[in-house]
């Protein structure tokens, strides 16, 4: 596929995806994380097949994803949040039942062990 070709579809020449294409992708995980999970910035490019998971993050972080999706359900790899979502997301996870760990350091941080979704059974479309 020639590099044109690929920056149509939305494609990098690696593979992954960018603009339009990477914010859909994003949004298609996102809107299938089950209640009372949650996924890693870096999950979600994974299944997003984005090229890094700073990508991921910016897209949440610009909130190109929907005011609908459930945002909380997308945090750091230690299942903490940025300070300013912490209050918000804790009540989603205590509505949902999200394992949570208990921590002086942040007022939430997510037990990722147990709360990490595994993702769409395999051979599923894994962007939605």
């Amino acid at each position: 596929m020639t590099a044109a070709r690929n920056a149509r579809r939305g494609m990098c020449g690696d593979g992954s995806r960018s603009g339009a294409a990477a914010i859909e992708a994003v949004r298609g995980v996102v809107l299938r994380i089950p209640a009372g999970t949650v996924l890693s910035y870096g999950d979600v490019a994974d299944l997003a097949r984005l090229g890094t998971p700073r990508l991921a993050a910016r897209i949440m972080a610009l909130g190109q994803v929907s005011t609908e999706a459930p945002w909380w359900r997308v945090v750091r790899a230690d299942g903490t949040l940025p300070d300013r979502l912490q209050i918000g997301a804790r009540e989603q996870y205590e509505r949902e039942g999200t394992p949570l760990r208990t921590t002086d350091a942040h007022w939430v941080q997510v037990d990722m062990r147990r709360a990490r979704w595994d993702g769409p059974p395999r051979g599923a479309d894994r962007t939605g």
